[in-house]
């Protein structure tokens, strides 16, 4: 049985028995939502605001290889330098990334993500144009610093953003939302490495790639400033409905929100340390190939820097495209009341985190002169990642939409800690990197830890709306997700 306007009654009436302080117009007016809405724009931001921050931070592990080769360019003016701690430099960023995530988080629920996103991503922005002015003044000690601030200035990035989507993404469109803004990572990660390569190799070399990310940041910021917005109710020109229908799904109708954090709750939570796990081991794996795969591919596979930018591209690229995919069928799966939320959370991240410890199993065992082998498990061991975007990567929304930025902010900075260990692994294990050997030890170690942390997740996962989310300060009180 269907109302006049379109609804189905049964849905209708659940949800106005739900919320009975929700006129049935403003319920009934989600028909006329706008196709692209303020809430679109807001993650569109978001989206650029990854694609310049994780590619201002990949393109040094492609630089690094121009800045250590006086043959990476035709022009004999671009600098070079003596690197020989290169390990060091690229994990110094992640020494500076850990320590400002729980505060980021913080500060993003008590006043409002903007500030911080607009802070953060101008000073990272202003680091990163003046980074061949570092290097050449001050060699591998200013690269060290300024690798260190910059990590700094990101650590504050994910938590605000994660808390930004909390108040912007609906329970219908979270998967997708959150998708889409985190999928930006890996795109940006592929247009760092293709264009890194590509300029290395190019007359004006490496430092133009830093100029280039320095300066999208500063427009980044301005755009931002101008158009971001904290919450729905704070947006000058969001329509009613639009407005309505956010506030309606995340429960934030009419509720004032208490703004103190229930520390000891969340760290008893065992949902909050399964996902701890399961990002700590997705970051582990990821920032292994990250980090490595331009190494890995100079000198086992001896390909030049341009063609090392164009193979390291590959298995983000197609991580960005499934992540579209996973994510769809995440929602669709969620929203047709096939699985509770909890339950695809846990599918589609051991999706992505099991399919990548298999491949880099079989990359382990692959020889040196297979090459095409080797390069379709590097995309199918970063590429299969897409999923774990609808696993843990939107879990701190399920968990707790007031405090998603919080928890983003505990996870994301303990989780990191594993990508310090990474690349300091590789260093100390990895003696010849032309020996094929060695890099299985690595890529069978990142094996075993993704397995593990597929399983904790399965195990002690969960997709529920955690008690601690509600406060005594809210008028209308939190539900937990109806799907679960």
């Amino acid at each position: 049985m269907r109302c006049e306007n379109g609804l189905k009654f049964p849905k209708m009436a659940a949800e106005i028995l739900e919320k009975p302080h929700i006129d049935y117009a403003l319920v009934a007016g989600r028909r006329n939502l706008p196709f692209f809405g303020v809430r679109h724009l807001q993650v569109l931001l978001l989206f650029f605001m990854v694609f310049i921050a994780l590619g201002s931070n990949v393109c040094l592990s492609v630089a690094i290889v121009a800045m250590t080769d006086s043959l990476a360019s035709s022009n004999p003016n671009v600098p070079t330098y003596n690197l020989e701690d290169q390990g060091t430099i690229l994990s110094a960023f992640f020494w500076g990334y850990i320590w400002p995530q729980i505060l980021a988080g913080y500060v993003a629920n008590r006043f409002g993500a903007k500030r911080c996103l607009v802070g953060a991503m101008s000073l990272q922005s202003a680091l990163t144009l003046f980074l061949p002015v570092t290097a050449a003044n001050f060699g591998s000690s200013g690269l060290y610093a300024s690798r260190f601030l910059q990590g700094f200035c990101q650590g504050f990035l994910f938590p605000s953003l994660t808390h930004q989507l909390g108040q912007w993404a609906p329970l219908e469109e979270r998967s997708r939302m959150g998708a889409f803004a985190f999928g930006a990572g890996p795109l940006g990660t592929v247009v760092a490495m293709l264009a890194t390569g590509i300029i290395s190799a190019s007359w004006q070399g490496w430092p133009l790639v830093f100029y280039a990310y320095g300066t999208l940041g500063v427009i980044w910021s301005l755009m931002f400033g101008i158009l971001g917005s904290n919450r729905p109710a704070a947006h000058p020109r969001i329509s009613e409905a639009e407005r309505t229908f956010i506030e309606t799904s995340l429960g934030h109708v009419g509720g004032k929100v208490s703004h103190r954090v229930p520390w000891m709750a969340i760290f008893r939570s065992g949902p909050v340390w399964a996902l701890l796990v399961a990002q700590s081991g997705y970051i582990y794996c990821s920032w292994t190939l990250l980090s490595q795969i331009p190494s890995y591919i100079n000198h086992v596979m001896h390909f030049n820097i341009k063609n090392n930018g164009l193979l390291c591209a590959l298995p983000y690229l197609t991580l960005w495209v499934w992540s579209f995919v996973f994510s769809y069928a995440s929602d669709s799966l969620i929203n047709q009341h096939v699985v509770k939320v909890g339950t695809a959370r846990k599918i589609f991240n051991s999706i992505g985190l099991l399919t990548s410890g298999l491949a880099l199993i079989a990359l382990g065992l692959t020889k040196a002169d297979q090459v095409a082998q080797a390069v379709a498990l590097l995309v199918l061991a970063v590429g299969s990642h897409a999923a774990c975007m609808s696993g843990w990567s939107v879990n701190h929304i399920d968990l707790s939409p007031n405090f998603a930025g919080t928890i983003m902010g505990l996870t994301n900075g303990f989780a990191h800690i594993s990508a310090i260990i990474a690349p300091l692994i590789v260093q100390f294990c990895v003696f010849d990197q032309t020996d094929p050997e060695q890099w299985r030890m690595i890529f069978f170690i990142a094996a075993a830890v993704a397995a593990v942390a597929a399983a904790v997740f399965v195990l002690f996962g969960s997709g529920d709306t955690q008690d601690w989310n509600q406060h005594r300060t809210e008028k209308i009180p939190m539900k937990k997700n109806e799907l679960i």
